[in-house]
């Protein structure tokens, strides 16, 4: 049994499909997978991906930052600040902000721009399959 999923930033909508599995991650509850038939949720998503689990056992791949995520029946809603598909993610660029994050945290650890940026290139180059 699938389910609709619509994973939307204010760019654009990043993906619209079936799976049988959605995995985030949320602020303060860790990962959860979300099945069809799930009951109804709402959630706030941390800075991490989101895996979607296809009916042929594909899995794409999204870093999204931060926003919500919602369940309705047999629709899955996400709703980020930013999504990324994985194949659309400049490494390069998130190797730069990795750097630029982490400089500035050498002189300020408590620097909350730099702490949130480090994350954000962090997730891009994991879900970029990218070492950091």
């Amino acid at each position: 049994m699938t389910f609709q999923v619509e994973l939307v930033s204010p760019e654009a909508v990043t993906y619209q499909g079936e799976a049988d599995m959605v995995i985030v991650r949320t602020v303060g509850g860790g990962d959860i997978a979300f099945q069809a038939g799930h009951v109804p949720f709402i959630g706030v998503l941390d800075v991490w991906s989101v895996d979607v689990v296809r009916s042929d056992g594909g899995r794409d791949k999204f870093a999204v930052h931060r926003g919500f995520v919602q369940i309705a029946g047999t629709k899955i809603s996400i709703l980020s600040d930013v999504s990324e598909a994985a194949g659309e993610i400049d490494a390069e660029r998130a190797r730069q902000a990795k750097s630029a994050a982490e400089a500035v945290l050498v002189t300020d650890k408590n620097d909350e721009a730099a702490v949130g940026a480090l994350a954000r290139a962090e997730i891009r180059l994991i879900v970029s399959g990218t070492e950091y």
